[in-house]
């Protein structure tokens, strides 16, 4: 092959692998949270001092960025709700009756007291936009053949995280485990799928769990109970009124 034409291959080779890692990142998240979805989950935070378990219902629309969290149980906290749209948020306290949007300064708050932050429901929809992708390496999780995508923030993407490191199964396109780092390199958080299961016709991981890479022993378990793919909801579902219904 003549020497002129091996950049241009090159180039052309890094474009497609690029492409190719944008699309399973893509189909990734899509079989996760399809067009909408609704659903039940219980979320248990666990540190080395306590153990705390919330049930909680949400609605999901991705086309339209927007989503809707009610705490369901313990019945003292059972009416609180999230209201997303785009990257603002707001939060409704039923025993205050009171409604209030998170400030940028928040955004980096533990959400719920679990080891997700304010931004982490603000921003679940721009992962895709915002960063790019590419398969750096094929890796075996739990036995299970996977692509190993780095995932690095756009220029101009106003984003929390250095890099993110995305095992996706070979298989299914479902996401394997997930690593967060800082701008420094430091890892500070690790996302593990399992449970992997049918779920509304598709197969799906039933339980996510979040490590705290920087404070020992702090992780956030997520059980899904139920979930309905692709369903119409109504627009009054991520409205204030709903928001403030106070159920």
């Amino acid at each position: 092959m003549k020497r002129y034409f091996i950049l241009p291959l090159l180039l052309l080779a890094a474009v497609m692998q690029a492409q190719t890692a944008d699309e399973i990142i893509k189909k990734s998240e899509n079989l996760l949270q399809g067009k909408t979805s609704r659903g039940t989950y219980e979320m248990t935070i666990v540190t080395p001092e306590y153990t705390r378990s919330m049930k909680m219902e949400y609605w999901w629309d991705e086309v339209n960025d927007r989503s809707l969290i009610r705490t369901i149980a313990p019945k003292k906290e059972a009416g609180n709700k999230w209201l997303k749209i785009g990257n603002e948020m707001w939060n409704y306290l039923k025993t205050t009756e009171t409604t209030i949007k998170i400030p940028p300064s928040m955004m980096l708050q533990s959400w719920n007291g679990s080891d997700f932050t304010n931004d982490d429901l603000a921003r679940e929809s721009s992962i895709t936009d915002d960063y790019s992708h590419s398969i750096i390496a094929e890796e075996e999780i739990n036995g299970e053949a996977c692509w190993k995508i780095a995932s690095t923030p756009r220029p101009e993407a106003a984003v929390v995280w250095g890099r993110l490191y995305t095992w996706v199964r070979k298989k299914d396109f479902l996401p394997s485990v997930t690593q967060y780092f800082d701008e420094k390199g430091k890892q500070m958080r690790s996302m593990v799928y399992a449970d992997f299961k049918m779920m509304d016709g598709r197969m799906v991981p039933g339980k996510w769990l979040m490590y705290n890479k920087v404070k020992d022993g702090h992780r956030t378990e997520f059980i899904i109970d139920q979930v309905d793919f692709d369903i119409p909801i109504p627009d009054r579902v991520f409205s204030f009124r709903e928001l403030e219904r106070g159920n």
